[in-house]
């Protein structure tokens, strides 16, 4: 018997930043609008806090960057929060979802950022995709208080505490870096197992890992996004080898070099 096909979905980035300091985002909610009208199945906005000034980095694989890619908007241009933002596009769109690709999620508080995220997924109507990866940029850990090399460590904590307190009714966590029990967090998320976290990032240990303990959503980056036809089967593989299920893998949705 031939395996059904899946039905594509189709994902379109919201530019959320400019080179100007100062910006007209009239527009971009207007996109926002064509976006859901038009049938998109999601849109996906981008994540930084903060920029130093050493912006060629964004082209060093190495620390998380884009083989010759360009920081599109200089220190000094505007970036909006996602969340914030997704917010804003939730109040005027009624169903397309809205994602982030990527959030820099260990610059938040992880509890924060747990009930950040279930507020607008209950306000949206269930319709919130949490992307996250470490990003590229020292800097923007430097500002936060953090360390940059661990921001790896860092990531799977946050995502810990969130899943902990957006699937127990009374959740306990324990790790290195927090411990806490009897911790009440209303309201969950609308959408069952908590808000979707779709993990970005190279076929890595780490990443592997990340995407069998978190769910099998994938943003390929880098030279795999650029090859899905190879780095696809190459992540089901290491996932087996890892000894996670692999045939659930989702379809990855690939991001535009930018940011």
């Amino acid at each position: 018997m031939t395996a059904p096909i899946p039905t594509p979905h189709l994902s379109a980035a919201l530019v959320t930043y400019s080179a100007e300091p100062r910006a007209d985002w009239a527009e971009m909610l207007e996109t926002a609008r064509r976006y859901d009208r038009a049938g998109i199945d999601r849109l996906v906005v981008s994540d930084h806090v903060v920029f130093g000034e050493a912006l060629d980095a964004y082209g060093n694989p190495e620390t998380g960057g884009q083989r010759g890619g360009r920081q599109p908007t200089g220190p000094d241009g505007s970036w909006l929060e996602p969340l914030t933002t997704l917010s804003v596009i939730a109040g005027v769109t009624e169903r397309v979802r809205l994602g982030t690709g990527i959030l820099l999620a260990a610059l938040r508080r992880p509890v924060v950022l747990a009930k950040t995220a279930a507020t607008l997924d209950v306000l949206s109507g269930g319709r919130l995709d949490l992307g996250v990866g470490v990003g590229w940029q020292r800097e923007e850990y430097e500002a936060a208080g953090l360390d940059f090399a661990g921001r790896g460590r860092l990531l799977d904590h946050s995502l810990e505490v969130c899943t902990a307190l957006w699937t127990e009714s009374v959740a306990r966590y324990e790790s290195a870096e927090l411990e806490f029990d009897h911790i009440h967090m209303m309201p969950k998320p609308v959408q069952p197992g908590g808000v979707p976290l779709w993990v970005s990032g190279r076929i890595n240990g780490r990443v592997v890992d990340r995407l069998g303990r978190f769910g099998r959503r994938w943003i390929p980056w880098g030279d795999e996004a650029a090859a899905l036809d190879q780095s696809i089967p190459h992540m089901r593989e290491r996932l087996t080898t890892a000894g996670f299920p692999a045939d659930d893998l989702q379809d990855p949705f690939v991001l535009q070099s930018r940011g």
